[in-house]
């Protein structure tokens, strides 16, 4: 009888093994289709997320950065500076008169100069040495001359629009020239006040430029050609801008954002269909900076005599909105977008000075009453480099902006050419002359 009963405990236990396996493979089951679900709903709202495209090329290769944004991925910056400010390495004069910032991927600076008549594109190492120099047409010779564009790198090219609208690629090792088309003329576009200023984009097999002309708002060519792939549908009045263009991963598109004298835009990267488009707040807007993508806000800025404005759009399927207006003045400067909200520098409207402003509810608080100018945002810091020639190294904290860092660039005026960072370099421009400062840890 003991043995038969023990035959029967063995039994039941084996029975409930089995059914506490079975459970537990039901509620794995359960967990992982949930799991599975749950990934698919993350995957489908991160497609919802608009994110910013970042170059192919390394360190500092375009306008405003690897993702256009003002912002520097390097690591390893002094915190502070010491009286004076950081350590100068070189100095280069003579590159030619200019407002444009220089790139630097690699070993070696980019940057542009007018030079008498002609517009002058000259390579260096990072120790300063000079590489090469040629030119791309004309130089700027009406109100305000100067050279305007940054370079722009991509797979050991060298792209570059100057004041007329004259596009060049050139071979960045040695700079000899590729191939060139004016896409004012070709577009059938007009040149505008103070020049084209437009730092073109490059992504994949293409270069991508705002004529904003009768043939062609946006304009795609072939990097490696300069042969045209595609021309947006003119828009009604439309005339290029002072701007650059942005791309953005937005659903299953890549979207070139800019703005134009009347319009803010997105066009399909792919085959140049106008997606969206919104009036600009300004009509008489004469100055426009690069668009910023905040969250899912873009952030858009304009300015003209008398008037200006930050507006907030709210990006949705094939289509976008206003979301929120704020009367500020940021121009040459630009805007950097961090931690949720947009950082510039204001000279009218409902604050003044270096502001800051709300993605979602364009609220604007002032952070520091410094003078104005073009900032970058690097581990932590605002590089502020104001117009009139100072540099502030500025640590963003609860009360507002304070200065751990300062030095006089020049005694001068108009100062607009932006900071840029690079190997741990701080590459300054003022007039004829690029500075190269150590701000390495």
């Amino acid at each position: 009888m003991g043995y038969i009963k023990i035959q029967i405990l063995q039994k039941n236990l084996l029975r409930k093994k089995i059914m506490i396996t079975r459970f537990a493979c039901t509620i794995a089951s359960v967990c992982l289709a949930a799991l599975t679900v749950a990934a698919s709903l993350t995957a489908a709202e991160q497609e919802a997320i608009p994110s910013l495209v970042r170059s192919a090329a390394p360190d500092w290769p375009q306008w405003r950065g690897p993702h256009r944004d003002g912002i520097s991925p390097e690591t390893g910056l002094l915190q502070s500076w010491p009286d004076g400010g950081p350590k100068l390495l070189w100095q280069v004069s003579g590159i030619g008169q200019g407002y444009s910032s220089p790139i630097v991927v690699a070993d070696r600076v980019y940057i542009t100069g007018d030079q008498n008549k002609e517009l002058a594109i000259s390579a260096f190492t990072l120790e300063g040495q000079p590489c090469w120099k040629i030119a791309n047409g004309q130089a700027w010779r009406n109100s305000y001359p100067g050279a305007r564009s940054s370079c722009t790198y991509d797979d050991g090219k060298l792209y570059h629009m100057n004041a007329h609208g004259r596009l060049v690629c050139l071979d960045a090792a040695t700079g000899d020239m590729l191939w060139t088309v004016n896409v004012l003329e070709r577009y059938e576009a007009k040149n505008i006040v103070w020049g084209i200023s437009e730092s073109v984009l490059v992504h994949g097999d293409r270069v991508f430029a705002t004529p904003a002309g009768a043939k062609g708002l946006m304009v795609a060519h072939d990097k490696r050609t300069g042969s045209p792939i595609w021309a947006t549908g003119a828009l009604a009045g439309e005339q290029a801008s002072y701007s650059s263009p942005i791309l953005i991963n937005f659903g299953h598109r890549k979207l070139l954002v800019n703005g134009g004298l009347k319009y803010v835009f997105a066009v399909d990267s792919e085959d140049g269909t106008l997606v969206w488009h919104l009036p600009q707040v300004d009509p008489n807007n004469t100055v426009n900076t690069t668009p910023v993508l905040c969250g899912r806000r873009l952030l858009l800025t304009n300015s003209s005599r008398g008037f200006g404005a930050v507006f907030g759009v709210q990006l949705g399927d094939d289509s976008a909105s206003r979301a929120w207006t704020r009367k500020l003045s940021i121009s040459h400067g630009g805007t950097i977008c961090v931690d949720g909200r947009l950082c510039g520098s204001s000279s009218r409207g409902d604050v003044r000075g270096w502001v800051m402003v709300d993605a979602v509810t364009g609220e604007a608080q002032g952070v520091s009453d410094a003078p104005g100018g073009s900032a970058i945002f690097a581990e932590g810091r605002f590089y502020c480099l104001t117009a009139s020639g100072t540099m502030l190294l500025q640590e963003p904290t609860a009360a507002g902006f304070q200065t751990v860092g300062e030095f006089r660039l020049a005694a001068g005026r108009d100062v607009w050419a932006h900071p840029v960072i690079g190997q741990g370099r701080l590459f300054l421009r003022y007039g004829d002359t690029l500075y190269c400062y150590d701000v390495r840890r």
